[in-house]
């Protein structure tokens, strides 16, 4: 029963870090990568769909994107997207693809970019708590349901805050590398 508990918040807390490190791969560096358009959805014929679907996205340089779509009659509604999207790029239509330059960060931009990534690191450290909280009530409960012993409990609650520290130091480890990459120049 505790290995389930503690099984299960490992894998919970697993997927906050998961989801951290994908958010810091959304948010715009100096550099240009495909993952900064991961989370931009296009109206495709009126369902929300990935970009990642309608386009193949490739980096050349380090500071120039292309997309292809793979069906021409979308490239007006990427566009759109593209434009509305919190990047603050502006894609040129070249006839075949979007080729989009990516502007130089500026300092104020680049500190607002660390700022979003402390948060966005806030909230993963948040969640994994969160879990540690919820492992602990129900280790709790069954230590005081006596389907465990004390000693078993009080070891169950030693792992589960070393994961916890395991997890939040993860989720640190990635926000200083964002940081690192975003004030980099």
């Amino acid at each position: 029963m505790i290995d389930d508990i503690l099984l299960e918040a490992e894998e919970n807390m697993d997927n906050a870090v998961a989801v951290a490190k994908d958010n810091f791969a959304g948010i715009r560096s100096g550099q240009a990568s495909a993952s900064m358009f991961a989370n931009i959805t296009v109206d495709y014929y009126g369902a929300p769909t990935p970009l990642q679907q309608l386009a193949s996205i490739t980096v050349p340089e380090a500071r120039m994107v292309l997309i292809s779509p793979y069906d021409a009659s979308v490239k007006k509604e990427i566009d759109s997207a593209l434009r509305k999207s919190d990047l603050g790029v502006n894609p040129s239509d070249d006839g075949t693809v979007l080729r989009i330059q990516m502007p130089q960060l500026t300092e104020e931009r680049r500190r607002d970019y660390v700022k979003l990534a402390k948060s966005k690191a806030e909230d993963a450290r948040v969640t994994v708590r969160n879990m540690r909280r919820k492992a602990k009530d129900l280790i709790d409960a069954a230590v005081k349901d006596g389907d465990v012993g004390e000693d078993e409990g009080s070891r169950a609650e030693k792992e589960l805050d070393g994961l916890t520290k395991r997890h939040v130091d993860a989720i640190d480890a990635l926000l200083a590398h964002k940081e690192s990459e975003l004030l980099e120049v």
